[in-house]
C-alpha cells in the first residue's frame, strides 16, 4: 500500500460530468476557496430581533455627517429606514382625503368593516391610516378605527374592507351594526400601492423567453401589479429612491425617522422632476440625480429608454436651462433600460439588447453617451455589482466583467447555473459583493423549486475560481459603512422578515450550518484497474470551538461513469484524529467532506489516501 497525496484542482467544475471532473471538485454548498483550498464560509446572525414587513429586494446603507448609520429597505409592501435595531416606516403617501370623505359600516358579529370613499383607487393589500374617527358604537371604538390597516378586499371603486383590530393586532368583533358612520373628521391617508412578490409572465419586464410575446411592452408596465423592485441612493445625508415603473421619492434625514418620504414634486423649488422611472442613481463624482427610463417633461408616461438628470447638486430642479446642468438623452438601441451601475469614471447602462457608457464631461453636453456592446444585456436590474472598481454582471446566458472593456468570464459552472435557472422569475436575480473574500455572488431562483431565490453561484475574482450552493436571500449589501455584509431573509408565510449580519461566526443564526464539498471521480490507471483504499490521513484546520469540531469524510464508489456512486464508507474526523481506517474497492472513487456541527469552521489541507491497484476484475 502507498500513501497518495490527492492534489485537488481548485474550484468547482460542473461543465462536464462527475467523471470528467477527475481530481477536481464537482459540487459544493456553503464552501469558498481560499488559496485554492476549500473552507466553510462564514456564518450569519440576525442584525436585530425586530422584523420588517414584506420581502426586500433592495438595500442601501449610508451615514450622516454625525456618523449615524442608516439602511434603506424597500420591500414589496413597505419602505423602511433602519437606524440602530429599529425599522421606521417611511413609505410615501399617494393620497390623503379631506375630512369626512371616509365613512364606515360595521355588522353585528363580524370583524369586517366596510369603508366608503368615492374613487379611492386603492387595491387589495394596500395600506391606509385613519385618523379623526369617532366610535361606531360598542366594540368598534375610535381607538380601533384610528390605526393603520391593510385593505382586505375592494368590492367596488368606492368601497373597500378591512379587519378591525385592537392595539395588539387581534381581531375585534362588532357587537352592533352601524352604517355610514365615523364622524365628519375622518381622514384616510393612503400609502403608495404595494407590489407583488412574484414576477408575472407577459407583463413586459423580461419574464419568459427573452424577446418573445409581450416582452418590452411599455403599456403593460405597472408598478403595483408587478414584482416590486426598488432602486435607491443617498443624496448627501438624504435618501432618494424609486419604485421600478413608479414614482421617485425623497427622504430628508433632518426630518427624522418619523417623517415619511415624499415625491420629488413636493421638494421646495421643484421644477419638472420625473414622476415615473425605472431606476434612480446619484452620480458620485458630479452629484447629479439620474433617472433611467423616465417620463419626459410634460408627459405622464415612462419612456423606457429616456435618461434624465437633475441640475448638479440639486435634486429638485430638472428643467434644462442655459444656467444649469439639467438635461436628458435617449439611449439609441434596445426597447427599454434594464438597469444601471456606477463604475469608476462612468455609469454603465444596460438595455434589453445593449450596454452603454454615460460619462460626465461638463458643459455644454454635461454627459457623453457611447455604446460599449450591441449584443449583450443584463438578466435583471440588480444582476450587476461594482467590486473594487470592476463591474461584474450576469447576462441571459453568461457572466461578464467590465474594466474599461467588456470581457466574458470563463465559468466552470455556466451550464449548471443557466440550465437550472427559473427564467420566468429571472428578474429576482441579484449580484452581491464580498470584498473581504474577493467574491462576487449571484443569487437566483431555480426551475425545480418554487418562485423564490434559493441558490447562489460565487466567483472569486482574485483566484478565478467558482463555487455553488444554496441560500435563501432577497437582497445584499457589502461591508461599506459597516464591518460586515448585510442581507435580507425571504419569509413569505408571515411577511415578517429580518436583516442578517453575514461573515459572523460559523452558524446559521445560532443553528448548525451544513457545508460540504464533493470531488469528481478519482481513479488509477485511467480506470483500467480497481482501486483499493485502506486508510485516510486527514489534514484540516479547525477554527472556533475546535474542541467540539468534527467533519465527515465519505468515500463513494462506482465502476463505470454512468453508474450512480454508492456510499462505501464514512469516517468522522475530529481535532485529535490522526488517521481513519476504511476498506473500499471501486474503479472510480468520490471524496465528500461535510460538516453539520455548530460553532466552528474548517479548511482542508493536504488529504492523503492509502490506496493501491487491485486488479482489473
Amino acid at each position: 500500500m502507498a500513501l497518495r497525496k490527492i492534489k485537488f484542482i481548485p474550484g468547482v467544475n460542473k461543465e462536464g460530468t462527475e467523471y470528467t471532473a477527475d481530481s477536481g471538485w464537482f459540487d459544493s454548498d456553503k464552501i469558498r476557496f481560499r488559496k485554492g483550498r476549500p473552507e466553510k464560509i462564514g456564518g450569519w446572525e440576525k442584525y436585530s430581533t425586530s422584523t420588517f414587513l414584506g420581502v426586500s429586494r433592495s438595500l442601501h446603507d449610508w451615514a450622516s455627517l454625525e456618523s449615524i448609520r442608516y439602511v434603506g429597505i424597500g420591500t414589496h409592501l413597505k419602505f423602511y429606514i433602519n437606524q440602530g435595531t429599529s425599522y421606521h416606516d417611511v413609505t410615501p403617501l399617494r393620497a390623503t382625503t379631506s375630512a369626512g370623505d371616509v365613512t364606515f359600516a360595521a355588522t353585528d358579529g363580524s370583524s369586517i368593516i366596510t369603508a366608503t370613499d368615492t374613487a379611492h383607487d386603492a387595491g387589495a393589500n394596500d395600506f391606509v391610516t385613519f385618523s379623526g374617527s369617532a366610535s361606531l358604537g360598542g366594540t368598534i371604538t375610535a381607538a380601533v378605527i384610528n390605526q393603520e390597516y391593510q385593505i382586505a378586499s375592494v368590492p367596488t371603486a368606492n368601497t373597500f374592507t378591512f379587519i378591525a383590530k385592537d392595539s395588539d393586532g387581534d381581531a375585534v368583533t362588532a357587537n352592533s351594526s352601524d352604517s355610514g358612520n365615523g364622524g365628519s373628521s375622518v381622514v384616510g391617508a393612503y400609502q403608495i400601492s404595494v407590489g407583488l412578490n412574484v414576477y408575472l409572465e407577459g407583463t413586459g419586464w423580461g419574464a419568459g423567453t427573452w424577446g418573445s410575446g409581450t416582452f418590452g411592452s411599455v403599456s403593460a408596465l405597472s408598478s403595483g401589479s408587478q414584482l416590486r423592485l426598488y432602486s435607491q441612493d443617498n443624496f448627501g445625508e438624504d435618501l432618494i429612491f424609486n419604485v421600478r415603473g413608479g414614482g421617485v421619492y425623497y427622504w430628508d434625514e433632518s426630518s427624522g425617522t418619523s417623517a415619511r418620504a415624499v415625491p420629488l414634486t413636493s421638494l421646495a423649488g421643484q421644477s419638472n422632476p420625473p414622476t415615473l422611472a425605472l431606476q434612480v442613481l446619484v452620480s458620485d463624482v458630479d452629484q447629479h440625480v439620474i433617472c433611467f427610463g423616465a417620463n419626459a417633461i410634460g408627459s405622464d408616461s415612462i419612456d423606457p429608454l429616456f435618461v434624465r438628470w437633475s441640475d448638479q447638486e440639486n435634486a429638485a430642479d430638472w428643467t434644462p436651462t442655459a444656467t444649469n446642468t439639467a438635461g436628458g438623452a435617449r439611449i439609441n438601441s434596445g426597447s427599454k433600460i434594464i438597469g444601471a451601475v456606477q463604475s469608476r469614471q462612468e455609469m454603465l447602462i444596460w438595455t434589453d439588447s445593449s450596454l452603454h457608457s454615460m460619462r460626465f464631461v461638463g458643459s455644454p453636453f454635461i454627459f457623453q453617451f457611447s455604446t460599449l456592446s450591441t449584443d449583450i444585456s443584463m438578466i435583471s436590474p440588480n444582476a450587476a455589482v461594482n467590486a473594487r472598481g470592476v463591474v461584474y454582471f450576469m447576462d441571459k446566458g453568461n457572466f461578464y466583467t467590465y474594466n474599461g472593456s467588456v470581457q466574458p468570464l470563463q465559468c466552470s459552472v455556466l451550464d449548471y447555473v443557466f440550465s437550472n435557472l427559473n427564467v420566468g422569475q429571472a428578474f429576482k436575480v441579484f449580484a452581491a459583493e464580498n470584498n473581504a473574500h474577493s467574491e462576487v455572488t449571484w443569487f437566483y431562483p431555480i426551475s425545480s423549486g418554487d418562485t423564490e431565490v434559493t441558490n447562489y453561484v460565487t466567483y472569486n475574482y482574485e483566484e478565478n475560481l467558482w463555487s455553488v450552493g444554496t441560500l435563501v436571500r432577497g437582497a445584499w449589501i457589502g461591508a461599506s459603512t459597516r464591518d460586515k455584509p448585510l442581507a435580507t431573509s425571504i419569509i413569505t408565510s408571515s411577511d415578517d422578515n429580518y436583516l442578517y449580519n453575514h461573515e459572523t461566526g460559523y452558524d446559521d443564526d445560532g443553528s448548525a450550518m451544513t457545508a460540504y464539498v464533493e470531488s469528481g471521480d478519482l481513479e488509477l490507471a485511467d480506470g483500467e484497474v480497481f482501486t483499493f483504499i485502506k486508510r485516510i490521513i486527514p489534514d484540516f484546520n479547525f477554527s472556533g470551538s475546535s474542541g467540539d469540531a468534527s467533519l465527515d469524510i465519505t468515500l463513494k464508489g462506482s465502476d463505470f461513469p454512468l453508474e450512480s456512486s454508492s456510499t462505501l464508507s464514512t469516517s468522522t474526523i475530529t481535532n485529535s484524529s490522526t488517521q481513519a481506517f476504511v476498506r473500499t474497492r471501486s474503479r472510480n472513487s468520490v471524496v465528500r467532506i461535510e460538516s453539520t456541527g455548530s460553532g466552528y469552521g474548517w479548511r482542508l489541507g493536504d488529504l492523503r489516501l492509502d490506496m493501491r491497484q487491485d486488479g482489473k476484475r
